[in-house]
C-alpha cells in the first residue's frame, strides 16, 4: 500500500454541530416561536423584545430578522414583513407599521410648520391598553417587563428620525425649539413651541422711566376706580407712561413674531436714576416665535429708533434659556455716581478723610426705612470696593462709588439714621442726602454675564430679514 492510501481516512469531524436545544441560538428561536404564537404580531413589536441585541440594527430590521430566522429553521415559508389590515398587531395595533411612523412623521412636521426652529424632541403618550399588552406579551414569554424596549421609545426614535429629515432639524434632548407630542390614544399631534431669548444691555438716558411696566396702585392696574376712570393713571392702568420693556421688547417681538414677551432684567436702577456707560444686562424671552433668526445689527438699530432716545441697547445676541436664570441670579458689582447734598458746610480735609475711611469698608446695613415695608427686616453686610468724591461747593459734592452687589449707596450716604454702619453723614457729623443717582456699571463679580455657552448664534444671521 503506497502512502496515498492514507488520503481515503476519514476527514477530521471539526465542522460546526447544529445549535443544541440550550444554546442562547436555540433560545432566541424558542422565544421568536412563542412570541409569534400570542397572535399577529408586527416585526417591530417582535424586535422591540430584543432591543438590547445586535447594535445598528431598528427594531424592525430584528423583528424581520427573527421570523426569517425561525423560517428557515423549520424550513416554512417567510411570513410577511408586516401584519395586514385584517389581522393588525395586537401589541401596539399597528402603529408601529412603515405607514402609521411616516404619517405621525408628516402630521408633526405640518403642526410646526409655520415656525423657524433648529432642535426638536418628539414624545408619545401611549394608552394604558398598549403598554397593558407590552406587559401581558413579556410575561406569556417569561420575560422580565423592563426587557427590550417600550412602544413609547420605539415611536419617539422612529417618528423623529423622519421629523429631522423632514423639517433639516436635529434632536434635542434638553430644551429644543419645538417639542411635538404624539397622543396615540385621541389621534392627536400636540405641539409646543419654546421661547427664544435675546440678550443685551440696556442703557435709559431720561429719568422718571421704570424698569418695566409699573401698575397703578390706585386702581390695581385695571384704569378703573369704582366704575369711572382712575384719576392716578388717566385710566391707563400704570403708573408710568413708558418702561424700559416698553420701550425695547415690542420691538423684539415684532421681529421673531412672537405671541408674547417676558423682560428680564440683571436687577433695577432706581425710577429717577439713569443708567449709563456700559448699561444693565437683561433678557428678552419671546414667547411661540415663528422667526428664530434675526439681523441683529438691524434689531438694534430698530430698537433704538422706536425708542427715540430714551433708551439705547447695546451687546444684543441671540440666547440660551440658561441666559435668564444667569442674569437674574449672577452675583453683580454695580459702580454708582451720586449728586450729594450737606445740610451744613463741609470741611475738604474732613471730607477727603471721610471716603478714605469708607474705600474699601465693609459696611452694616439695616434694611432701609424706604423698603422695610417690602423687604425682611435684617442687617447685611456689603463691602466698598473704591469711593471718590470731589466737592462742587461747600455743601455738595459728586460721588463715585463701585461697590458689592446688594449695597444701600443712599444709605451709605446718608445713614439712613444710623442704620447703616459706616456713613458719609456719620463721619463728617453733618446730614447729608443723595439728590441724583446714576448707574454707571453692572458687572460680574467673579466673571461676565455673557459668556459663550449662554450665546447661541445662527450661520443665518445676516441673512434674516
Amino acid at each position: 500500500m503506497t502512502d496515498d492510501a492514507s488520503s481515503t481516512a476519514d476527514p477530521p469531524t471539526d465542522d460546526p454541530s447544529p445549535a443544541s436545544e440550550s444554546s442562547p441560538t436555540a433560545d432566541l428561536l424558542a422565544l421568536t416561536r412563542d412570541a409569534l404564537a400570542t397572535g399577529p404580531l408586527c416585526d417591530p413589536c417582535l424586535g422591540r423584545l430584543v432591543a438590547d441585541r445586535s447594535f445598528g440594527l431598528t427594531n424592525r430590521e430584528r423583528g424581520r430578522s427573527l421570523r426569517v430566522a425561525v423560517a428557515l429553521a423549520d424550513d416554512d415559508p417567510v411570513a410577511d414583513l408586516e401584519t395586514g389590515p385584517d389581522d393588525p398587531c395586537w401589541v401596539c395595533e399597528g402603529e408601529s407599521t412603515e405607514d402609521r411612523v411616516a404619517e405621525w412623521a408628516e402630521r408633526a412636521a405640518y403642526a410646526v410648520s409655520e415656525f423657524d426652529f433648529d432642535t426638536f424632541q418628539v414624545g408619545t403618550r401611549v394608552p394604558p391598553l398598549y403598554e397593558e399588552n407590552d406587559r401581558l406579551l413579556r410575561e406569556d414569554l417569561g420575560l422580565d417587563p423592563e426587557a427590550g424596549e417600550p412602544l413609547k421609545a420605539e415611536l419617539n426614535r422612529e417618528v423623529g428620525k423622519r421629523f429631522g429629515r423632514a423639517t433639516d432639524a436635529e434632536v434635542d434632548f434638553g430644551r429644543p425649539d419645538v417639542q411635538v407630542t404624539l397622543h396615540l390614544g385621541g389621534d392627536e399631534v400636540e405641539a409646543r413651541v419654546n421661547s427664544a431669548f435675546v440678550y443685551g444691555r440696556y442703557r435709559k438716558l431720561e429719568r422718571d422711566i421704570p424698569q418695566t411696566k409699573w401698575p397703578c396702585n390706585d386702581c390695581n392696574g385695571t384704569g378703573l376706580n369704582r366704575d369711572e376712570i382712575c384719576e392716578g393713571c388717566d385710566g391707563s392702568g400704570y403708573r408710568y407712561d413708558e418702561s424700559v420693556e416698553q420701550l425695547t421688547a415690542p420691538v423684539v417681538e415684532d421681529a421673531m413674531d412672537g405671541e408674547g414677551v417676558t423682560f428680564h432684567g440683571a436687577g433695577r436702577e432706581d425710577v429717577d436714576a439713569l443708567m449709563l456707560e456700559g448699561g444693565r444686562p437683561f433678557v428678552i424671552e419671546i414667547d411661540e416665535p415663528r422667526r428664530r433668526t434675526v439681523d441683529i445689527d438691524a434689531l438694534t438699530e430698530a430698537i433704538d429708533d422706536f425708542a427715540e432716545g430714551k433708551v439705547e441697547v447695546t451687546d444684543l445676541h441671540l440666547a440660551t434659556y440658561d441666559m435668564v436664570e444667569r442674569v437674574k441670579e449672577l452675583d453683580a458689582s454695580k459702580t454708582y455716581r451720586m449728586a450729594v447734598e450737606f445740610d451744613h458746610a463741609v470741611d475738604p480735609t474732613a471730607f477727603a478723610d471721610a471716603l478714605d475711611e469708607l474705600d474699601g469698608a465693609t459696611v452694616e446695613q439695616r434694611t432701609p426705612q424706604r423698603v422695610d415695608h417690602r423687604r425682611a427686616d435684617l442687617v447685611r453686610t456689603r463691602d466698598v470696593y473704591d469711593i471718590e468724591g470731589d466737592l462742587e461747593s461747600d455743601t455738595e459734592a459728586t460721588v463715585e462709588l463701585h461697590g458689592e452687589g446688594g449695597l444701600y449707596v443712599k444709605e451709605l450716604v446718608s445713614s439712613d439714621e444710623g442704620r447703616t454702619e459706616p456713613s458719609l453723614a456719620g463721619l463728617l457729623g453733618v446730614d447729608a442726602e443723595v439728590t441724583r443717582l446714576d448707574v454707571l456699571e453692572v458687572e460680574g463679580e467673579d466673571e461676565p454675564f455673557l459668556t459663550e455657552e449662554f450665546v447661541r448664534e445662527r450661520d443665518d444671521e445676516s441673512d434674516a430679514a
